[in-house]
C-alpha cells in the first residue's frame, strides 16, 4: 500500500500535468477597434466581435483582443507588430496582409426616409436633394461614392459628416436623416444598415450603383486578414469559414447588413 507521502507526490505531480495543459492552452490574437460599432467595441457588442467569439469557439480556443484604434497605421502597429493573429474584417485584395476567403461583400448604399428614393446618380433630381457624405481619414477625403455625387453635379447640398464627431459619422448621418435635416445619406452599407435599424422613423436602404465607367469600386469583398506568409493559420480560417459559412451569415443578418453577394453566391 502506498504511504501517504507517496500519494502526496502523486497528487503534486497530476496538479502540474494540469496547470501545463492550461498553460498550453490555444489563444486566438485579435486585433479590434475598442469602439467602432457595428464592426468592434470593449464590450464585444460588434458584429466583428460575433464572428471572432465563432471563430475562436470553433478552433477550440481562447479569445483575446489587443485594442488599437482604426486609424492610419492600424494594420502597421497591430498585425505588423505582433500584437495579434487576426484581424477579422479587411478587404480581400489588401496587399499588406495575407487574405482568406471572403465571408460577405457589401456597396455604398443610399439610405432614404421610408416611401422616399433616390433613383441614382444618373437622375437630374439628385441635385436638389440635400445628401450627406462620408469624409474619411485624416485629410478628409471623399468615398468612391462621394466622388460619384460630385461628378453629377450634386456638389450645392451635400453635407460632408467626418470621422471625428461626437459618435460614428454614420450614426450622425443617420440622425441628421431621422430629424428631416437631409433628405438621403450616401452611407458605407454595414454601416448604414446597422444605424438605420435603431432610427426613430422606418428608413430604406437602396444599394448605390456605380455609374458607367466610374474608376473608383463602389463594393467591396470583406475577409479575415493574417500576416503574410502564416498559410497554416489561414488555412485553418479558411476551414472556418466554410463550416460556419451559416452561422456568420446569420450574424450578418442580425446586424442588417446590405449584401450584394447573395445571388452571386460569392463568400457563401
Amino acid at each position: 500500500m502506498s504511504s501517504p507521502c507517496h500519494k502526496l507526490v502523486l497528487l503534486a505531480a497530476v496538479l502540474a500535468l494540469a496547470g501545463g495543459a492550461q498553460a498550453e492552452e490555444r489563444l486566438l490574437r485579435v486585433c479590434a477597434d475598442p469602439d467602432n460599432l457595428p464592426y468592434s467595441n470593449e464590450a464585444g457588442a460588434g458584429f466583428e466581435n460575433k464572428i471572432a467569439e465563432l471563430i475562436a469557439e470553433d478552433l477550440h480556443a481562447k479569445l483575446a483582443y489587443d485594442w488599437w484604434p482604426q486609424r492610419r497605421g492600424f494594420v502597421r502597429r497591430t498585425l505588423g507588430a505582433g500584437m495579434c493573429d487576426v484581424l477579422i474584417g479587411v478587404p480581400a485584395d489588401f496587399e499588406r496582409v495575407s487574405t482568406t476567403r471572403p465571408y460577405y461583400r457589401s456597396s455604398y448604399v443610399f439610405v432614404t426616409r421610408a416611401g422616399d428614393t433616390v433613383r441614382g446618380f444618373a437622375d437630374p433630381a439628385i441635385r436638389q436633394r440635400r445628401i450627406g457624405v462620408q469624409l474619411i481619414g485624416n485629410d478628409m477625403a471623399a468615398t468612391p461614392a462621394g466622388h460619384a455625387l460630385a461628378r453629377a453635379g450634386a456638389t450645392a447640398n451635400v453635407t460632408g459628416f467626418t470621422i471625428f464627431g461626437d459618435g460614428p459619422a454614420a450614426q450622425r448621418m443617420v440622425d441628421a436623416l431621422d430629424a428631416g435635416a437631409i433628405d438621403a445619406a450616401l452611407v458605407w452599407g454595414p454601416q448604414a444598415g446597422y444605424f438605420a435599424a435603431r432610427a426613430h422613423q422606418p428608413l430604406a436602404i437602396s444599394i448605390a450603383r456605380a455609374p458607367a465607367g466610374t474608376p473608383e469600386p463602389f463594393e467591396f469583398s470583406v475577409a479575415l486578414g493574417v500576416k503574410r506568409g502564416n498559410q497554416a493559420l489561414l488555412a485553418e480560417l479558411d476551414g472556418v469559414l466554410e463550416r460556419r459559412r451559416r452561422d456568420i451569415d446569420a450574424i450578418l443578418a442580425a446586424y442588417h447588413v446590405p449584401r450584394t453577394d447573395a445571388a452571386a453566391g460569392e463568400g457563401r
